[in-house]
């Protein structure tokens, strides 16, 4: 190490690594404390799909049992819905709705403020989905959504109707059908938007990637870009572009796909994550039988 420090030859490129490896620390330093990392509850069977209303409020669901939580800026912890359709990922659009992955039937459902349930897509084809996983709203109203399949055990069916594992848009309006925008993946997953509307997000848990795609005017997809290598189980995105992955805690990337933190979760698995609390800056993570909350110093986006 000496014989490296005193190398005229060699000694720019230290400087060079030192100020990169520097540069990562101070990057985490200012996004969050990780002896911030705070337990909300654990008394759940596996949770999952963690969103935000617009007052801040994080709903999030307890698959195996079959409910949705709710948890307010206020600290308090309440069951929004039992029998939720065994939901997976949720998201709120901008009206307000909450938007549920409803994996019992394979359905996409709109849900009320008072637990109505609205069934939104049932089949494509007449074929059932492999099984809707996460979701995603753009402001028009248009739903994209991931359709992996993972066996479950309430199933009575033993394989898929449709084949391959695709990425699916289902424009706004009653009776609209859902179009493929995305069969260049394996096992799509997680999958989020841009605040501008601009791209989506898409992880791959088979080839463990995460792309990029722009969005076209009509809502369809081009241009695939392998922006991280790491897929994810659910992704967030916070008001400066970078990436929230999760699997083994949640991984923290630049918009150009450098991996800048790592929030460490010390849990089995990291399911997904969300911003919430009333000015964004509270990141909710799901993970195994628990539901964490970490202050950030960075805000989420709609």
């Amino acid at each position: 190490m000496l014989h490296l420090i005193n190398s005229s030859r060699y000694y720019p490129a230290f400087l060079l690594i030192l100020l990169f490896s520097l540069r990562g620390l101070d990057v985490r330093a200012q996004l969050f404390n990780q002896d911030s990392l705070k337990l909300i509850s654990r008394q759940f069977a596996f949770t999952e799909g963690p969103a935000v209303d617009k007052d801040g409020n994080i709903y999030f669901t307890d698959q195996p049992n079959n409910k949705i939580w709710k948890y307010n800026t206020e600290g308090h912890l309440s069951l929004f819905k039992d029998s939720a359709g065994r939901a997976n990922g949720l998201y709120f659009n901008h009206r307000g709705q909450l938007l549920a992955c409803a994996d019992e039937k394979n359905e996409i459902w709109s849900i009320s403020n008072d637990g109505k349930v609205t069934v939104l897509l049932s089949d494509v084809d007449g074929r059932k989905l492999n099984g809707p996983n996460d979701l995603w709203a753009d402001k028009k109203g248009g739903i994209y959504f991931t359709d992996p399949y993972y066996q479950r055990d309430y199933w009575t069916r033993k394989k898929p109707e449709i084949e391959g594992q695709k990425v699916y848009y289902l424009p706004p309006g009653k009776g609209k059908k859902p179009i493929v925008v995305a069969d260049d993946v394996a096992k799509p997953n997680g999958i989020v938007g841009s605040p501008n509307g601009k791209y989506l997000y898409v992880a791959d848990r088979v080839r463990n990637k995460t792309y990029s795609y722009t969005i076209e005017s009509s809502g369809k997809l081009s241009g695939q870009k392998a922006v991280i290598d790491q897929g994810s189980d659910g992704m967030t995105l916070d008001n400066q572009g970078n990436i929230y992955l999760t699997g083994k805690g949640v991984s923290i990337y630049s918009p150009t796909g450098v991996l800048i933190g790592h929030i460490e979760v010390k849990e089995p698995w990291t399911s997904n994550v969300c911003f919430g609390g009333k000015d964004r800056t509270d990141l909710f993570i799901t993970a195994s039988t628990a539901i964490y909350c970490l202050p950030m110093r960075t805000k989420g986006v709609d």
